[in-house]
């Protein structure tokens, strides 16, 4: 959507537009302003996860292929495994590790087979916006509490949205002219890919793992490649969809859980069982002498 039909020239603005009226409509939605430490955590995740990432997105978005920039752009699970083993002591599971070497392959695939030129700014700038946005996502995981998910969501976005503005102002000058078939494309980026894409991505954050959410993300390429296909007459290399498998492949890994073992029985808990049911039997029954003692005082003798 960005390398088609958004202007290439002005990426500031390009990222502006696309992060400040998600901010402004989620911020009408959730009617709720920081407070406390959330002023500061929401400059500092805004500037890595909004500000910083956008402007990155856009140029690494208009210099390469759509499928390039999206496949180097989830190589990010082992950079979220290691953020978040570093900053929260969170260990990626067995399965997980599987995942990201699994899902990492794929992404070679996909981008090693890559129809279009390689740009070497393009590359740089998708390989930091996914190191900053996955320092930041395990920030944002960190200094988790009972505040809702869609307020730290919209506090980023607003301040990114700023930050992104007042670049764009110093650097670029004025807004460029967009066309409606542009505005429609600005519209979908900012309300679907942006504010809603965000909510549920930080909200995999507060309820799984970190590297099960990084690996997840891998439907980035998919998705990328797909529309390349379809939108952009790109042309799909036959390893490229093995690489597509192999993401999928590795999403069905990390999300697969191990069935709970039942408890072995030993022979010591069968023996305590078989006495158990001996002595319950033997407690609903009375001996003979003390069945007559009983008739004996019933009787009052």
């Amino acid at each position: 959507m960005t390398h088609e039909y958004l202007p290439g020239d002005s990426p500031l603005w390009g990222s502006a537009i696309r992060a400040l009226p998600a901010g402004i409509v989620l911020l009408v939605v959730s009617r709720r302003l920081p407070t406390g430490a959330w002023w500061w955590r929401s400059a500092v995740l805004g500037t890595l996860n909004m500000g910083m990432f956008f402007c990155l997105v856009y140029v690494a978005a208009q210099l390469l292929p759509s499928s390039v920039a999206a496949s180097l752009t989830s190589a990010s699970p082992i950079v979220i495994a290691v953020a978040a083993w570093a900053l929260i002591r969170e260990r990626p599971a067995p399965r997980v590790v599987v995942g990201a070497l699994v899902g990492g392959a794929g992404v070679l695939l996909v981008v090693g087979t890559a129809s279009g030129a390689l740009d070497g700014w393009g590359i740089a700038a998708s390989v930091a916006s996914m190191v900053l946005s996955s320092i930041g996502a395990i920030l944002t995981k960190r200094w988790q509490d009972d505040t809702p998910v869609l307020a730290v969501t919209t506090w980023q976005l607003v301040v990114g949205g700023l930050e992104l503005l007042a670049a764009a102002v110093l650097v670029e000058g004025a807004a460029p002219a967009v066309a409606p078939v542009e505005a429609l494309a600005f519209a979908y980026v900012s309300l679907i890919a942006t504010a809603l894409g965000f909510v549920c991505w930080f909200a995999g954050f507060r309820h799984l793992p970190a590297g099960v959410v990084g690996v997840i993300g891998l439907l980035n390429p998919v998705t990328g490649v797909a529309l390349g296909v379809l939108a952009g007459g790109e042309i799909l290399a036959p390893l490229q969809l093995v690489g597509i498998l192999l993401v999928l492949a590795s999403m069905a890994i990390v999300t697969s859980r191990r069935r709970p073992q039942a408890p072995a029985v030993t022979s010591r808990s069968r023996g305590t069982g078989a006495r158990g049911g001996r002595s319950r039997r033997t407690a609903g029954r009375r001996s003979p002498r003390r069945a007559r003692r009983g008739a004996r005082g019933s009787d009052g003798r």
